[in-house]
């Protein structure tokens, strides 16, 4: 049996999945409510396991591992961090604290290939960008999970969450509006 693959993404309705430092809006661009932790901690239950390239398990283990950062204290944060994770890197030599956490080298399309058939739990990514723009390519992502926040960011913006990406056309499998302002689209990619 293959295990599906889930690429997660929180992004700005300009597509932007980051902003520049020292911008002030704030984890989740200052706009998650009770009804979003909510909703995102079932989807951690049971728990995945994460796969992350470098860039991205550096920027969650720096948040989540420490109890300093008050976004590490909701409790879909805290099933990521228990969740097992591979990280995809030619660069780490640590796991920077995580608790189960393994590096592994080498080309990420056959590294994924792989977990999808030895997973008995379902795959899942947050962000890695550039690492799922080419597992999408190569038809690994089951399920584009997109997060919409309801903010523009068109001076501070960075990470344009598409940006080279293939041309796909996504069929919507669910959608939900949280808080009454915040939209997560999950669709189904295919290449076009």
């Amino acid at each position: 049996m293959t295990a599906t693959y889930t690429w997660d993404v929180f992004a700005t309705v300009d597509g932007f999945g980051s902003f520049a430092e020292g911008a002030d809006w704030g984890g989740y661009w200052g706009k998650q409510g009770p009804e979003l932790l909510r909703h995102r901690a079932k989807q951690f239950d049971p728990l995945p396991r994460m796969v992350f390239g470098a860039t991205t398990f550096r920027e969650n283990a720096g948040i989540l591992v420490s109890a300093d950062d008050p976004l590490s204290q909701d409790e879909w944060n805290q099933r990521t961090l228990r969740a097992p994770a591979t990280v995809i890197s030619s660069t780490l030599t640590g796991t920077l604290g995580w608790p189960d956490a393994t590096i592994v080298s080498g080309d990420a399309v056959d590294i994924v290939r792989r977990l999808k058939e030895e997973s008995d739990v379902p795959l899942r990514s947050q962000a890695s960008l550039s690492l799922n723009r080419d597992l999408m390519a190569a038809g690994l992502v089951d399920r584009l999970q997109l997060t919409v926040f309801p903010v523009i960011s068109g001076r501070t913006g960075t990470s344009p969450v598409l940006a080279g990406a293939d041309d796909f056309d996504l069929h919507l499998l669910e959608s939900h509006t949280l808080d009454g302002h915040t939209h997560e689209l999950t669709y189904r990619p295919t290449r076009h």
